[in-house]
């Protein structure tokens, strides 16, 4: 499980996607399997939590890695790349965003 935490030596990556009720539950399967099948092997994963808004229009995935490194290199690989493209077709856009954890609260 994800932990929260300042100044953790790990990267935080936080992505949204913007999708419809009709075709969440497909992003959230085609998310569900690229984590499942490629992602969670990849070097330097360490962790990840899908999100989804209650009206089906907004899913987050909020991510961590040992190294910025490796998530990108992870984003590069073919099969990732493959995946990017059937899970666009599934949302009107998604952006992967890099953060550093400045605070937490407990």
């Amino acid at each position: 499980m994800p932990t929260i935490a300042k100044g953790a030596d790990y990267q935080t990556v936080i992505t949204t996607f913007d999708t419809t009720p009709g075709t969440c539950q497909d992003l959230l399967d085609a998310l569900t399997a690229a984590y499942a099948e490629f992602i969670s092997h990849q070097p330097g994963f360490i962790a990840a939590g899908l999100h989804v808004n209650d009206a089906q229009t907004r899913v987050a995935n909020y991510s961590q890695w040992e190294r910025r490194e490796d998530f990108q290199a992870m984003l590069r690989s073919d099969e990732m790349r493959r995946r990017n493209r059937e899970i666009n077709e599934l949302c009107r856009n998604f952006e992967p965003v890099m953060y550093d954890v400045v605070e937490s609260f407990n």
